[in-house]
């Protein structure tokens, strides 16, 4: 169970990272074939490593939530964040006084087969998040209009956390 997220996400390296341009056109029939930033010639960040951020007040929770149940790498910890490898990004989890809660999703993975994912959530008792007013399946699982499926989920500082299969 501890590579739940990095086994059903399909992305192993940077170097396999996903296509965002080609992603947009799987879920967007008005996709330029060659997009640009503003008419910018070149990109400032596009060809530059992302790096995630959520917050936590309680770092030792949220090592093991990260690590233990979702199953990522710990690479570092010091005294401002937990450093975790997802799949090749880096994922701060930053030590703060109090976490001010979104009421959206902060962070979230690509994966290829939502329903098993789900299940190996539920199976680590990761409770996926239900919505009024959202049609979800039995898993709680919600079909959007571009044809993603989504589910979401909480970590233990209340930050919402999202499984999207495209």
């Amino acid at each position: 169970m501890r590579d739940i997220l990095r086994r059903n996400s399909g992305l192993a390296t940077v170097a396999d990272s996903a296509d965002t341009i080609g992603m947009a056109k799987q879920t967007s029939g008005s996709t330029p074939q060659n997009a640009t930033l503003a008419g910018q010639r070149e990109s400032i960040l596009g060809s530059q490593e992302l790096v995630a951020f959520v917050a936590t007040r309680d770092p030792s929770r949220a090592k093991k939530f990260y690590r233990d149940t979702l199953g990522l790498p710990l690479v570092s910890e010091d005294e401002f964040a937990l450093v975790f490898d997802a799949a090749g990004s880096m994922l701060r989890v930053t030590r703060v006084q109090e976490v001010a809660g979104a009421k959206y999703t902060v962070l979230g993975w690509r994966v290829r087969d939502i329903v098993q994912t789900a299940k190996d959530l539920q199976k680590v008792h990761v409770t996926l998040e239900r919505y009024p007013g959202m049609q979800q399946d039995e898993l709680g699982i919600w079909d959007s209009p571009s044809g993603a499926r989504v589910a979401w989920f909480k970590d233990p500082d209340g930050n919402t956390l999202g499984i999207t299969q495209f």
